[in-house]
C-alpha cells in the first residue's frame, strides 16, 4: 500500500491545469452503448473511476482503444451482453448507468449494486421509480437488479429528491423511448447538461438539460459523434481550496468559471482574492482567512463534494464557522482524521461546528473516502511538519496525476512504498 508524504507550509504557486470531469466522464462512457457505433471522447480523466467503467464496456464486448492519456475511441456495435460483471460493478458508484444505457439499447439489463465511497445512504429508488415509469419491470434478488421491458414508453416523472444519478440514468433509458419523457425536479449539475450534449450528439433530442424540467423526445435510433468533456468543478475547486490553504497564489486554468461561482463566492466571503479571467481562475491567499458558514445544496449551492477540503481551510480561519451538510448523511467521517492535526471541530448529526485554529500539525492520516482524501492532502499542504496519508485508492479514484500537479506548484510532495 503506497503512502503520500506532504512536508506542510510551502506555499502552492504556479499554474495547474484541470482535467475532464469524473461525474462527466463515469456517465458519457455507459452511454456510449446507446450508439450502437464508434464514439471519440476527449478530455477524460486518467483516473482509477474511470479505468472501471472501462474495463465494464470491454466485459460488455465494446471495443476500446485510447490515444494518448486523454483521448478514447468505443465502438459498441459487437456488445454481446446486457449483464454487468459483479467485481467491476462494485468497484465503484456509477456503475448504476449501465444500467439506463443497457436497457435503453438492448430492453434488458443485470447490474449489480454499485460500490463507491461510504460517505452515507445513498440509495437509488428514485432510479428505480424512472424506469418502472418507462415500462420496465424491476428486480432485485441476491445483490442484482434486474430490468426489463417489452418496450420503453416514455412518461412523465417527478423526482422526490433532486439526484444526478437519477436524472441521468432515466434520461439514458428514455433516449429511445416511444414518446415524450419529462423528469420534473430534476438535477441540475454540469454533468447533467455534459451527458444530454453527448447523447444530444449522437441524435437524442433533449431539451432543458441544466433546469429543473427536462424533456426527452425519443428517436428511432442512435449513431456516433465526438465530444470533449467539461472541466472537473471538484478537481478545480480542489486546488483552489489548496491554494488557499496553503497561504499561496495559484492560476486554476482550463475551468468554466460559472461552475464554481458557489466556490469563488465563499472564497471571497472569507477573504481570499479570487480574479476570474476567461477559462481560468487566480487564488491569492491574504493571510489567514475569516471563518464563513456553509451549507451544501445541490448545483449551483456550494457542493457537498467539495465539503471535506472547505472544512480544512476552515479549522484555520479567524473565527467559529458552521457547517451543514444536507446531502450525504456520512459525509464527516474526516474529522477524526482532522483531530489528529489538532482541528477543533465538533460533529452533531449533519452539523459540524468548528472553532479555526493558527494551525494544524502534520500527523499520520488516513483517506476514509474520496474527498475526504483530497481533504488531507490540502491540510497536509497547510500544516506544520510531515503529514503521511494513508489509503490512496480513494484518491486515485477521482484526482488525475496529484502529486506531479502538486510537484509543479513547489509542494514538498513524495510517493512511498511500504517496502521503502
Amino acid at each position: 500500500m503506497d503512502k503520500l508524504i506532504i512536508e506542510g507550509g510551502h506555499p502552492l504557486k504556479g499554474e495547474v491545469n484541470i482535467s475532464g470531469a469524473k461525474n462527466s466522464a463515469v456517465a458519457i462512457l455507459p452511454a456510449a452503448i446507446l450508439a450502437g457505433e464508434t464514439c471519440t471522447i476527449k478530455n477524460l480523466p486518467d483516473i482509477k473511476d474511470v479505468s472501471n467503467i472501462i474495463d465494464i464496456l470491454i466485459q460488455l464486448g465494446a471495443r476500446v482503444e485510447r490515444e494518448g492519456h486523454d483521448k478514447l475511441i468505443v465502438n459498441s456495435n459487437n456488445i454481446d451482453t446486457y449483464k454487468v460483471d459483479f467485481e467491476l460493478s462494485k468497484k465503484l458508484r456509477a456503475s448504476y448507468y449501465f444500467i439506463g444505457a443497457l436497457l435503453g439499447r438492448f430492453k434488458k439489463a443485470e447490474v449489480p449494486f454499485p460500490g463507491g465511497c461510504d460517505i452515507g445512504v445513498r440509495p437509488i429508488d428514485q432510479h428505480i421509480k424512472g424506469f418502472e415509469a418507462l415500462g420496465a419491470k424491476i428486480t432485485i434478488e441476491h445483490g442484482i437488479i434486474r430490468a426489463e421491458a417489452d418496450k420503453l414508453v416514455g412518461a412523465s416523472i417527478f423526482l422526490d429528491v433532486v439526484s444526478v444519478g437519477a436524472t441521468i440514468n432515466i434520461m439514458l433509458a428514455a433516449c429511445m423511448a416511444k414518446g415524450t419523457t419529462t423528469i420534473e425536479n430534476a438535477a441540475k449539475e454540469p454533468y447533467i447538461v455534459d451527458t444530454a450534449n453527448f447523447l444530444n450528439a449522437l441524435g437524442a433530442n433533449i431539451k432543458g438539460a441544466g433546469t429543473d424540467e427536462i424533456k426527452i423526445k425519443g428517436v428511432e435510433r442512435l449513431g456516433g459523434c465526438e465530444h470533449a468533456i467539461i472541466p472537473d468543478q471538484m478537481e478545480a475547486g480542489t486546488y483552489m481550496i489548496a491554494a488557499a490553504a496553503s497561504k499561496g497564489n495559484v492560476l486554476v486554468k482550463n475551468i468554466i468559471p460559472t461552475h464554481l461561482d458557489s466556490i469563488s463566492a465563499k472564497m471571497k466571503e472569507m477573504g481570499v482574492e479570487i480574479i476570474e479571467n476567461g477559462d481560468s481562475l487566480r487564488v491569492i491567499a491574504n493571510g489567514r482567512p475569516k471563518a464563513a458558514n456553509i451549507k451544501t445544496m445541490p448545483y449551483p449551492g456550494f457542493p457537498t463534494d467539495l465539503q471535506q477540503p472547505m472544512s480544512v481551510l476552515l479549522s484555520v480561519a479567524d473565527g467559529t464557522a458552521i457547517i451543514n451538510e444536507s446531502i450525504y448523511d456520512g459525509r464527516f467521517k474526516h474529522v477524526d482524521e482532522l483531530k489528529k492535526m489538532g482541528a477543533k471541530i465538533n460533529v452533531e448529526g449533519r452539523i459540524a461546528v468548528i472553532e479555526g485554529v493558527p494551525k494544524l500539525s502534520g500527523a499520520p492520516v488516513c483517506a476514509t473516502d474520496l474527498r475526504a482524501g483530497a481533504a488531507m492532502v490540502v491540510a497536509g499542504l497547510s500544516a506544520e511538519g510531515e503529514t503521511i496519508i494513508s489509503n490512496l485508492a480513494h484518491i486515485e479514484r477521482g484526482y488525475e496525476r496529484l502529486e506531479r500537479k502538486l510537484l509543479e506548484l513547489g509542494a514538498k510532495i513524495k510517493r512511498v512504498s511500504e517496502e521503502d
